[in-house]
C-alpha cells in the first residue's frame, strides 16, 4: 500500500511538471521525441480526474476521442506548432460531435463541424481534450450556472475564478491543461486571467474568426486563449489569427509572426497609467491600485516613460448594453429548448426583445465613434496601464438567488476597466502582478492602439522577464465541496 501511495505521488508530480510547462514546451518535447502526445493526454486526463471534481472547470471531457487523436498524432510527423499538445475549448465554440451548450441546457444536439478557431487548432496539431464551463451565454463575470454548477478558483476554492471564461482559466491555472480557448465580450478573457494568475490577451476585433457565426455579441466579442506565459499566447495567436468570408469583422493582418515579434524589444515607450474606472461609482481595491503602482516602477526601470494620465473615458454604457442585449437575444433564439433557459436569462431576454435590431446597429456605430475618441488617447501615449478588475474575487455563489438587477450590480466592479475596450475594439491584456494578501493573484491591464497587439505582447514579455510568473502554482485543492454536476466523461 505504501509503495502504491508513493508511486501515485510520483506520478502526480510528473504529471504536474508536464502540464504546468505550457504548450510551447510541450510541443517541443513531442517534436524532439522526449515525450509523446499520448503521454501528454494521459497526464492531462489524470490531472483532470484528480482535481476537476473540486474545481468544476470542465463541462465534458473527451477522454476516448483525445487518446485516439493523440495516437494519430504520434503515428505521423509533426504537422504544426502544436503537434500532439492537448488543449481545451470554452463551451461557446463548436467542437464536432459535441453539444455547444453556451453554459446552459437548452441545446441538445451535437454539432457537425468544428468552429473555425477549433479547426485551426487541430490543423496546427493540437488535440482537443474537452470543453470548459461558462455562465449561460457568457453574460456574467462569474462562472456559475444552473446547468453546470459553480466553477472554483484554484488559488482558493471558496472564490470565483471570474468569467465568463472561468472554466478555461481554472483549468490552465490548476495545471490540468497547458492552454485553453476563451471568449471576451466584456472582459471574459481578461477577468478570469486576472483572478487566476494567467496571461490573457483580448485581441483586436476581427483578429480571430468567430465562424460559423458572423459575430460574437456583434462588435463586442473576440476569441482567444488563456495561457501561463506571453510566449504561449503569441504561439496560439499565430495559429488562430485570420478570418473567413462569413466573419463580419476582420483585423488588419499582422506583418510578422507574433512569436518572432517577441524577439525584438519594444524600445522606449510612452505609457500612461490611471486607476480611474471607466464605469462611474466604482472604487478600486487598494491592492489593485498598488499593483498598478508597482508595475509603474517596473516599467520605469525597464526604461519606459511612464506618467499618470486622466483618460477621460467616453461613456460606453449605451452601445455596450445594446449589443449585449442583441447578442444574448441572437444566441437564445438559436437554442433548441428555450423553455430550459435559466430564469435570469429569460429576464435578460425579455429586456433584450425590447431592443430592436436597428438599435443594436446604432450601438455598433456609436462604438466606432467612441473608438475614434479613444484613439486620441494613443496620440500622446503608446499604451495605457490600469487595473483589470476593481474588486478581489468574490466568494463562489455570486449569482445564487440573484435576479437580473442584482447580477448586473455585482458584475459592475468586475467589468469597470474592461468592457469599454470591447466597445471600441482595442486590444487589451491582463498581465499577472504577484499575489495579494489573501493569496489570490493580482493583475494589471495593458491597452494598446488598434491592430497593435504586438506592442502589448512585447511589454508584457518584459514584465514577465523581470517578475516571472509562469512557475507560480496554486496549492493542490483540498478535498471539499464539488460542483453540483461533475464533468461528463466520454470514454
Amino acid at each position: 500500500m505504501a509503495e502504491d501511495d508513493a508511486r501515485r505521488r510520483e506520478q502526480d508530480a510528473e504529471d504536474a511538471e508536464l502540464m504546468f510547462q505550457g504548450v510551447a514546451h510541450q510541443a517541443e518535447l513531442v517534436r524532439t521525441g522526449k515525450t509523446t502526445s499520448r503521454a501528454l493526454v494521459e497526464a492531462a486526463l489524470r490531472r483532470i480526474g484528480r482535481t476537476d471534481p473540486v474545481l468544476g472547470a470542465f463541462r465534458v471531457v473527451l477522454a476516448e476521442q483525445a487518446l485516439a487523436e493523440a495516437d494519430a498524432r504520434d503515428a505521423t510527423a509533426p504537422t504544426g506548432p502544436l503537434h500532439g499538445v492537448p488543449v481545451a475549448v470554452k463551451d461557446e465554440l463548436d467542437v464536432a460531435g459535441q453539444v455547444t451548450t453556451f453554459g446552459g441546457s437548452a441545446n441538445r444536439t451535437p454539432v457537425a463541424a468544428d468552429s473555425e478557431a477549433v479547426r485551426r487548432l487541430r490543423a496546427a496539431g493540437a488535440v482537443v481534450i474537452g470543453k470548459t464551463t461558462m455562465p449561460e451565454f457568457g453574460q456574467w463575470p462569474f462562472t456559475e450556472s444552473a446547468a453546470h454548477g459553480h466553477t472554483r478558483n484554484p488559488w482558493d476554492t471558496t472564490r470565483t475564478p471570474g468569467g465568463s471564461s472561468g472554466g478555461s482559466a481554472a483549468a490552465v491555472a490548476a495545471g490540468l491543461i497547458g492552454a485553453a480557448l476563451g471568449g471576451d465580450g466584456g472582459g471574459s478573457i481578461r477577468i478570469p486571467a486576472a483572478c487566476c494568475g494567467l496571461f490573457g490577451l483580448k485581441p483586436q476585433r476581427g483578429r480571430v474568426s468567430t465562424a460559423p457565426h458572423a459575430h460574437l455579441w456583434y462588435a463586442l466579442g473576440t476569441v482567444g486563449p488563456l495561457t501561463r506565459t506571453v510566449g504561449d499566447a503569441a504561439l496560439l495567436y499565430d495559429v488562430l489569427a485570420g478570418t473567413t468570408p462569413t466573419d463580419r469583422w476582420s483585423a488588419r493582418p499582422a506583418t510578422t509572426s507574433w512569436v518572432r515579434a517577441l524577439e525584438t524589444p519594444p524600445g522606449r515607450l510612452r505609457i500612461g497609467y490611471s486607476v480611474k474606472p471607466a464605469v462611474p461609482g466604482v472604487r478600486p481595491h487598494p491592492e489593485h491600485v498598488g499593483a498598478v503602482l508597482e508595475s509603474v516602477r517596473a516599467l520605469r526601470e525597464l526604461g519606459h516613460d511612464v506618467r499618470e494620465v486622466d483618460p477621460r473615458y467616453p461613456d460606453a454604457t449605451a452601445p455596450f448594453a445594446a449589443q449585449f442585449c442583441g447578442g444574448v437575444r441572437a444566441e437564445a433564439d438559436a437554442v433548441e429548448r428555450p423553455d430550459l433557459l435559466e430564469r435570469r436569462t429569460r429576464r435578460t431576454l425579455a429586456l433584450a426583445r425590447l431592443v430592436p435590431e436597428s438599435a443594436v446597429e446604432r450601438g455598433i456605430r456609436a462604438g466606432e465613434r467612441l473608438a475614434e475618441r479613444a484613439d486620441r488617447m494613443f496620440t500622446t501615449m503608446d499604451l495605457l496601464l490600469t487595473p483589470v478588475v476593481a474588486e478581489r474575487p468574490r466568494p463562489v455563489g455570486a449569482l445564487d438567488g440573484a435576479g437580473l438587477l442584482t447580477a448586473l450590480a455585482r458584475s459592475r466592479p468586475m467589468v469597470a476597466y474592461t468592457a469599454l475596450w470591447n466597445v471600441t475594439g482595442h486590444p487589451a491584456a491582463s498581465v499577472p502582478a504577484g499575489l495579494g494578501e489573501d493569496g489570490l493573484p493580482l493583475a494589471v491591464q495593458l491597452v494598446g492602439r488598434r491592430d497593435d497587439e504586438v506592442t502589448l505582447l512585447r511589454v508584457a514579455a518584459q514584465l514577465e522577464e523581470v517578475r516571472p510568473w509562469g512557475g507560480r502554482r496554486p496549492p493542490p485543492p483540498a478535498p471539499g465541496p464539488v460542483a453540483h454536476r461533475r464533468a461528463v466523461y466520454q470514454g
